[in-house]
């Protein structure tokens, strides 16, 4: 595991359009997930201790921006042959054991989308706005020896508010930080 801190944002990059099998074994696009006020579209697996931190705080904040007209995906583009435990078969285990719900789940077997994107660790967050517009690369919270301080709404949740009513990011964005995506050899 090599810790991995997300770049800056870079306010006002277009979204990177995709086709990628979901664990319903449905092809999922940015326009098929896109919502009405904002996209988030985040790059996550099933090993990663991060991951596995914040994964209940993510999914609950998922569904409550839902109802803020923000839809989410999340794309899993680890190498699997080296990393069996993010295989397309433990992704779909993972979904339904953490109750995913609406939040899309896909594999990028190619690691083409994460590349794309920019990708750099799990979990790495991109909050769009309903232009498509990057307003936010930050964490969902502050962690503490792998553990959620969870002292009011996160980061990612208040961010991806605020892209709903104004289209704009905050200004002020912590970096997010887990494990390195495991890239192909």
């Amino acid at each position: 595991m090599v810790l991995t801190k997300t770049p800056i944002c870079d306010f006002g990059k277009k979204a990177e359009n995709f086709q990628l099998k979901s664990i319903n074994n449905k092809m999922i696009t940015l326009d098929t997930i896109r919502g009405s006020n904002g996209t988030l579209v985040m790059f996550i697996c099933n090993h990663c201790p991060y991951v596995k931190a914040i994964i209940q705080d993510l999914v609950d904040d998922c569904n409550n921006l839902r109802n803020e007209g923000i839809n989410s995906i999340a794309i899993m583009s680890n190498d699997t042959k080296n990393y069996p435990e993010d295989s397309f078969e433990n992704m779909a285990k993972f979904s339904q054991k953490h109750k995913f719900g609406n939040i899309e789940y896909v594999f990028d077997e190619t690691q083409e989308i994460a590349k794309r994107y920019g990708a750099v660790c799990t979990p790495d967050f991109f909050g769009y706005n309903k232009n498509l517009e990057l307003q936010y690369r930050g964490r969902i919270r502050e962690l503490k020896d792998l553990k959620p301080l969870r002292d009011g709404d996160s980061d990612l949740k208040l961010a991806m508010k605020l892209i709903a009513k104004t289209q704009k990011g905050p200004l002020k964005q912590t970096p997010s930080m887990g494990c390195n995506i495991k890239w192909i050899k």
